[in-house]
């Protein structure tokens, strides 16, 4: 009776460590996203930004464009911060986004957070970004 004790105890314990072990997937992945402005939260890109399984490095690309290389500046609990630039702008014709920074939140396969972009005419255009991760 205490040998068989000692075998249940002993997988118990084994499947908590398991369990313990497994952590929530953190934001390494590829992210299907869309940018708005405006009081409405009007659409005015979609992207995909993929993150490395590293966290380490990233890239964010819109649709007809190359992908733009994506720096993580921060990243720790549910939040990841990037910046990438400079690069054309896909909305103001002749212009370059000489900066644009994200702050975002993941839960799952969710992402929410807000967005500030620099541009060379000196307009700062600021907004919010949602993305699904691809599975």
């Amino acid at each position: 009776m205490v040998r068989q004790l000692c075998y249940c105890f002993t997988a118990l314990v084994g499947l908590v460590t398991a369990a313990g072990a497994q952590q929530a997937p953190g934001p390494a992945g590829t992210w299907n996203g869309r940018s708005m402005i405006g009081p409405k939260d009007s659409v005015v890109v979609a992207y995909v930004l993929t993150i490395a399984a590293d966290g380490k490095s990233a890239t964010m690309k819109f649709p007809g464009r190359d992908a733009i290389p994506t720096r993580v500046l921060a990243m720790g609990g549910d939040s990841i911060v990037t910046e990438a630039g400079p690069y054309p702008s896909i909305l103001r014709a002749g212009q370059t986004v000489k900066s644009l920074r994200t702050v975002a939140h993941y839960t799952g396969n969710s992402m929410t957070g807000t967005f500030q972009a620099q541009c060379s005419n000196g307009d700062v255009v600021k907004g919010t970004t949602k993305a699904r991760r691809v599975k």
